[in-house]
This record gives structure tokens, C-alpha cells and sequence, in this order.
């Protein structure tokens, strides 16, 4: 049976099967299910930085209301620790979650801005999780605002975090820097010691019957999968961090790619909502199968096989491949 071992952020894993951030972590049972059905590891939903900073200015506000009247009105409210706050649910639920089951779990904080919010990372740290996914997702709106200045917000805060905790850190990023390779390099200087491509930006959509601007979240294909593989094969080898795989895992074939442009794991949501856990059962079979079949000993063999710096054709993952993928469409036309 091929060896389907893996490690990731220094973690030992039984698989590349890891279950990405996602409202299925909020239920306990659904973790369990996830282990079961064979992830091996499993990322928690995100606690947001506005989840954080409103709750806090609202208690504030109730706290000191009515206080500039006369001192002793402090006296009349309870201790912060009768409050039950958005956060220190999410830290409860992370102790939880980690003391039910005997994978890996991975806090999840997202936030764009230096503030209070970087401190909970320590307490994710505390309430045992075992590393720490920083999903930095912001879209730059101020025309004033320079590429550099959004860069060095970033690169400040993966600083922040890094000083916060011991346990190992992966930063979630978007493809839309101008130079990706750059700020790969920069956010593993500044303490990362993985990194997950790529993250998957919701865009909203108009409603034309009510003229309103309304969510729209749409499950991901596994056409979505060529981005993150093209850029981690070009970076496999060349930075020094754990590569995770993510947008468009939906089957073994997907993974197999992942693990061959140099990913450590490959981590879905989609096909887990669209088909129930039991999907990474299927997975994994599918995986074993097709690994005996081509002879393949273990998943660490196949790992940037397929990397810009392995293949024959190493333009192919770049620019000098354009002009040959459009002239193919030629057949088409005569």
C-alpha cells in the first residue's frame, strides 16, 4: 500500500487530505466526521478582525456608560468575565474541537489592520491549536494607496503575529501582487513558515429585479486548480516554506497535481459541501489506486516532480508558453 504521508508546517500528517477553512468546522460533530471520513487536519473558520474590534467597542460602550456621572457607578457592573463574547467563543470551540479529536487543528484569524485583534492569536495558540493560518484578505479601494504601502501592511502584520506565537504560522494569499515571488519571499522573512494559494475572493452580484447589491458565493470547479498550480510549481525549491494547495481540490487527480508542482497538501471546502464528508473517503481511494497503479511508493516521491525547476519544458509554466497554447486553437479554424 503506497505511503500516503505527509508533513506540513512541521506537522506529521496521514495524508495531503486537509479540510480548509469553512463553516463545517463550527459543529463539533462535523470535525469528528471530517477525521473519520480521513482529513488529516482540518482548518477552523476565521475569526474576523470586525468580529473582534465591534464586540470590543460595544462593551466599552456599555461599561463606561453613564460612568462620568459618578464613580460609583462602576460598581454596579458584572466583571468582563460574565460576557461571552464573538472571540472567546471561538477560542472555546478551538479547545474543544482540539481536545475531541486526534488531528491536527489549525486557528484560522483574518484581519487587514494593526490593532488588538493580532493578540488573539496568542490565545488561539493557548487553546491549542496547533498552528495558525493568517488569511489576510483585503481588496485596496483608496486611490492614494500605493502597492508598496498595501505590501508592507501586509509583511507588518505577518511580523505581529510572528511575535505573538511559538506555533508554526501559513499566510493565505491572493494572486493579484504584482510580484509574487517577492512578497512570498517577504512574508517568509518576516516569520511564515508556509503558504496557501491561493485565497478565493467573493464578489458580489446585482439583484436587477430590486436594483440591490447582494452576496453571491459560488462553490469553486476544479478549473480553478491551474493558478495555484502554476505559481507553486514556479515557486517549489526557490522559497523556503510548506506549500498548500487550495481552490479547486474536488478529486484525486487534483491532488496528485498539487502534490507534483511541490504542494505539501492540497485543502478543499467545496466538494466537502457540495457532497458531504464522506467524499474524502472516496478521495483517498481513488488516490491509493491511482498511485499502485503508476508505482508510485509514497505521496513524498511525487512531491515537485513536476515543479518548474523538474520538467523538461520549464517555460511552460510561464510567459513563452502564450503564443503555443493560442496557436493551438488554430485546428479549430481551418
Amino acid at each position: 500500500m503506497p505511503d500516503l504521508t505527509t508533513t506540513y508546517l512541521g506537522l506529521s500528517l496521514k495524508n495531503p487530505l486537509v479540510a480548509s477553512a469553512s463553516p463545517m468546522s463550527k459543529k463539533l460533530d462535523l470535525v469528528k466526521r471530517l477525521e473519520e471520513s480521513g482529513a488529516a487536519a482540518v482548518v477552523m473558520y476565521s475569526l474576523f478582525e470586525e468580529q473582534i474590534t465591534h464586540e470590543s467597542n460595544e462593551l466599552d460602550h456599555y461599561l463606561n456608560r453613564g460612568t462620568e456621572t459618578y464613580a460609583e457607578a462602576l460598581s454596579y457592573f458584572p466583571e468582563l468575565d460574565d460576557y461571552n463574547l464573538e472571540p472567546d467563543t471561538y477560542l472555546e470551540h478551538v479547545h474543544r474541537v482540539k481536545k475531541a479529536v486526534n488531528i491536527p487543528i489549525i486557528g484560522s484569524l483574518n484581519g487587514v489592520s494593526p490593532g488588538g485583534w493580532i493578540e488573539y492569536a496568542k490565545g488561539i495558540e493557548e487553546a491549542g491549536a496547533d498552528a495558525l493560518e493568517l488569511n489576510i484578505y483585503y481588496l485596496p479601494t483608496d486611490i492614494d494607496l500605493s502597492s508598496a504601502e498595501v505590501e508592507d501592511v501586509y509583511v507588518s502584520l505577518v511580523k505581529e503575529v510572528r511575535m505573538q506565537v511559538k506555533i508554526p504560522i501559513a499566510v493565505k494569499l491572493s494572486p493579484f501582487f504584482t510580484a509574487l515571488p517577492y512578497m512570498t519571499r517577504r512574508f517568509v522573512d518576516a516569520g511564515a513558515n508556509g503558504l496557501v494559494l491561493f485565497n478565493r475572493f467573493y464578489q458580489p452580484d446585482i439583484d436587477l429585479e430590486n436594483l440591490e447589491v447582494v452576496p453571491n458565493l459560488q462553490l469553486s470547479s476544479s478549473q480553478e486548480l491551474r493558478l495555484p498550480l502554476r505559481w507553486i510549481a514556479i515557486l517549489y525549491g526557490r522559497i523556503k516554506a510548506d506549500f498548500a494547495l487550495t481552490s479547486g481540490v474536488h478529486s484525486a487527480a487534483d491532488v496528485l497535481k498539487s502534490m507534483m508542482v511541490g504542494a505539501k497538501v492540497a485543502m478543499m471546502t467545496s466538494t466537502l459541501l457540495a457532497n458531504g464528508t464522506g467524499r474524502l473517503t472516496e478521495i483517498l481511494k481513488d488516490l491509493e489506486a491511482w498511485m499502485e497503479e503508476f508505482e508510485y511508493e509514497s505521496i513524498e516521491q511525487m512531491q515537485g516532480s513536476m515543479s518548474q525547476k523538474a520538467v523538461a519544458e520549464p517555460a511552460a509554466f510561464e510567459r513563452a508558453n502564450y503564443l503555443k497554447a493560442l496557436n493551438s486553437y488554430d485546428l479549430y479554424l481551418t
